[in-house]
């Protein structure tokens, strides 16, 4: 058998793909996901959902005009097939590498990335805002959204799918259901149906009809076909939003793609939504098989599928999490957890597999998380609620409103604090230093190492009158001994790691160990330099800090948030304490006050500012030397 001219290559931009046949894009497909999967397997990454979407993605490029007509890909963690086909296939295997493409969708990335997405959910909404500009600017372009089921769980995607149906405006929402959760008839006559229902001559009939029929009868005509869509085709919750609905269609098969994408493209009535059904990991046996279907992958061999990890035999913080709230739990029957679909990225399926009854996934959904513990901890409980960092900022009035506000005893495990290496900015967990410390009455933990990391659940289970959160890194700890015995600190006291004379080191997470490091060359360089670890930002050690300010002449804080957070609550109390009046001088190091692209983490901080030869730079320069200069031996 002759072995087919590749295609792909043929494949500059999505305009390469208009006049190409069925059978031609079928074959383009199949090197398409050939090409993904060779891509993630250099950079890691997020494979499965990516696969799943590569026939959608083509039939997509096929039939509509990007960048004219504008593609929104919800969260965007699919979009590695289509950023192959616009013009990024020469910079697919930088992926998430410093100075590569983004592993999400990027506006500044591409013209083809009319929106910027890596959190959940937003696809609607942003769609409804780019349909009512074209409508303002009387445009005639086609506005579609991607979305999947998942990001479905979440209440905006029907706060926008509302307003969308209320407006009628021109909007295509396609349902990437890889998780088969809403509907099953996916075979021919689902697809004859959908044909069908999205074409001209029976969406004309379907207008003449509810023009001409005698009232009775048209609304028993309505009924009927309400009727018919909610038990055949699932579609009835959409259509009461005001979305014309075709589906379930199976979203691998061109032959039912191409002509139904056809077909909506040429109407131009009121939005619409069409359910396509796909399968995590598609093509990719590996992938199919995992019960994550590869979501997110390490660099990974492509014949076997197995990931290659990096050794080493320091503890991940996540799992130091998990298994010291589980060793907690085993005492306490009132301990519960809770996590926006992230089972696994919180280290919480490690509590599942002991305590399955206790554990709540409310899916992509922060408001309702934070509000459902706050409920669950005035019922009585003590509910631990796992979001990373940069996702509980989407359920902050919760913790304002129905947490704080009421005084009640929840507890926020924070992962992902500080910069996170390949996901970049989007997931940086950079401000909730500030955005909880400044609530009243919350108590807010960072911990330097994983020792800390396990008694910092202890305490926070022993904080019964007010909210409560701790904030830890993702990847490896420093691969301290973690306690048998986990006993609760102090609340509002730190420790002093290190005496010295003339330079204060306050360090609040884990930049302790740069903070030792730069203690030890300030102090060959004849500066002698205390190192004090603040675990708390809120309520903060006054009695420490102000030894610190006493006894120094430089005092630095150092922390992994932006600005506005401890450095900032510190220099606050110093100025109230009249603490500032003799002179002292004192720096704040935070994060920069940009967003910063995606590298490794150790590059990150390096440009970040947060190393431990930043902080020796920033005390030279306090005491008015220069950066580089030795200081001669007292």
């Amino acid at each position: 058998m002759a072995i087919p001219t590749p295609l792909l290559d043929q494949v500059k931009s999505p305009a390469d793909l208009k006049n190409r046949s069925l059978a031609e894009l079928k074959q383009i497909a199949d090197e398409l996901r050939a090409e993904t999967i060779d891509a993630v397997s250099v950079t890691g990454g997020h494979l499965g959902a990516g696969l799943g979407v590569i026939e959608l993605t083509t039939a997509l490029h096929h039939v509509f005009d990007a960048p004219k007509d504008i593609l929104i890909w919800d969260v965007g963690h699919q979009a590695y097939p289509h950023k192959i086909l616009t013009g990024r296939r020469d910079r697919i295997r930088t992926l998430r590498q410093g100075g590569g493409l983004s592993g999400f969708t990027k506006r500044s990335e591409s013209d083809y990335d009319p929106f910027g997405a890596a959190h959940a959910s937003t696809s609607i909404s942003a769609g409804l805002g780019f349909s009512v500009a074209r409508d303002l600017s009387g445009g005639s372009n086609h506005v579609i959204a991607v979305i999947g089921d998942g990001s479905m769980s979440a209440g905006m995607a029907y706060e926008a799918m509302n307003n969308a149906g209320a407006m009628d405006s021109r909007l295509i929402v396609i349902l990437n259901d890889n998780d088969m959760s809403i509907a099953r008839p996916v075979g021919a006559m689902s697809a004859y149906l959908s044909r069908l229902v999205s074409g001209k001559t029976y969406r004309s009939f379907r207008k003449m009809a509810s023009r001409f029929l005698p009232e009775g009868l048209r609304e028993k005509a309505r009924q009927a076909e309400e009727y018919a869509k909610g038990i055949t085709l699932g579609g009835a919750l959409f259509e009461e939003l005001g979305f014309y609905y075709i589906g379930p269609i199976d979203g691998h098969n061109l032959d039912h793609l191409v002509p139904i994408l056809k077909n909506v493209r040429d109407q131009d009535d009121g939005p619409v939504l069409i359910h396509v059904v796909t399968k995590k990991g598609r093509g990719y046996p590996p992938a199919e098989a995992a019960d994550d279907k590869y979501h997110g992958v390490t660099k990974f061999d492509v014949e076997t599928g197995k990931q290659v990890k990096a050794k080493s035999n320091a503890p991940q913080y996540t799992r130091v999490f998990a298994e010291s709230l589980t060793k907690l739990a085993e005492k306490d029957d009132k301990i519960v957890a809770i996590t926006a679909a992230m089972p696994s990225g919180t280290g919480l399926d490690l509590f599942e597999e002991k305590f399955p009854k206790r554990i709540f996934d409310v899916g992509i959904a922060e408001q309702h998380a934070v509000t459902f513990a706050a409920g669950l901890a005035a019922g009585g409980y003590k509910p631990f609620c796992a979001i990373y960092s940069t996702f509980l900022q989407r359920g902050y009035d919760q913790v304002v409103h129905d947490v704080a506000l009421q005084g009640l005893p929840v507890r926020f495990p924070i992962d992902r604090a500080g910069l996170v290496g390949a996901d970049g900015a989007t997931h940086a967990g950079s401000f909730d230093v500030g955005y909880l410390g400044q609530l009243p009455g919350m108590v807010v933990m960072a911990c330097s190492d994983e020792a800390e990391l396990a008694r910092m659940v202890a305490t926070a289970l022993a904080i019964d009158d007010r909210p409560s959160a701790f904030r830890y890194p993702r990847g490896e700890g420093v691969g301290v001994e973690i306690p048998a015995v986990l006993e609760p600190f102090e609340i509002g006291k730190g420790r002093m790691v290190k005496e010295g004379t003339r330079i204060a080191l306050l360090s609040f997470g884990t930049r302790l160990a740069e903070a030792m490091k730069a203690a030890d060359q300030l102090d060959m360089m004849g500066l002698s330099t205390s190192v004090a670890d603040a675990r708390f930002a809120k309520p903060l050690d006054h009695e420490l800090i102000l030894r610190l300010a006493r006894e120094h002449e430089v005092l630095i804080t150092i922390e992994e948030g932006a600005i506005g957070g401890f450095g900032a609550f510190v220099l606050h109390f110093l100025a109230g304490a009249g603490a500032l009046d003799r002179g002292l001088k004192i720096r704040t190091m935070t994060l920069p006050d940009i967003f910063q692209d995606h590298d490794s983490p150790l590059k990150m901080y390096d440009e970040a500012g947060l190393n431990a030869q930043h902080i020796v730079a920033t005390a030279m320069t306090a005491l008015g030397h220069s950066a580089g200069m030795s200081i001669v031996r007292a």
